[in-house]
């Protein structure tokens, strides 16, 4: 019997403390606020425009037609990152050059002579490249690595020697 009155006391001093506990327990609640900024960035890569072969007697001549060539740069940027990419008037710019109007040469790199040409947005070579906001090429960015193509023209009736011509451009980016 002591042993039954045992475990009834038991029972009912957890009881108590069961009751006591879900009586007095309170709980308050808060708000975490998490935070994150993605900021605007953008990366460029060189690229090459290899216009070939240029015949200033025959194909090339002040008679025949232009030499055309296109490459490509790679552009990233943050999704939807605003930006303009423009490129500069080369390390030969002829006189007169300005880096909204440029005028573009390869040097010959065995001589002092020039090969003029031009850079475009455009597959028509109607929107001159040039080095300011106004005349370079907008663009919004995707997140990925986008291949952004650029169109060149060697004029035609071009008297040179021959040999080797090449310039540096540089492109830049800002976003």
């Amino acid at each position: 019997m002591k042993a039954i009155s045992r475990v009834a006391a038991v029972i009912g001093v957890a009881s108590a403390f069961a009751s006591f506990s879900d009586a007095h327990a309170a709980t308050a609640t808060a708000n975490l606020t998490v935070t994150a900024t993605v900021g605007s960035v953008c990366t460029i890569s060189s690229g090459t425009l290899n216009f070939g072969s240029y015949d200033p007697v025959v194909l090339n001549a002040s008679t025949g037609v232009d030499l055309l060539g296109s490459g490509t740069m790679n552009v990233q940027c943050t999704l939807l990152g605003t930006a303009v990419v423009t490129l500069g008037q080369g390390s030969n710019a002829n006189t007169g050059s300005t880096d909204a109007a440029p005028l573009r040469r390869m040097k010959n790199t065995a001589s002092a002579n020039y090969l003029s040409y031009a850079l475009y947005q455009d597959a028509a070579r109607l929107v001159v490249w040039g080095n300011t906001a106004g005349t370079g090429l907008a663009y919004v960015g995707t997140g990925l690595s986008v291949p952004v193509p650029v169109y060149g023209t060697v004029s035609k009736g071009q008297n040179v020697p021959s040999g080797n011509y090449s310039d540096v451009v540089v492109a830049t980016i800002t976003f």
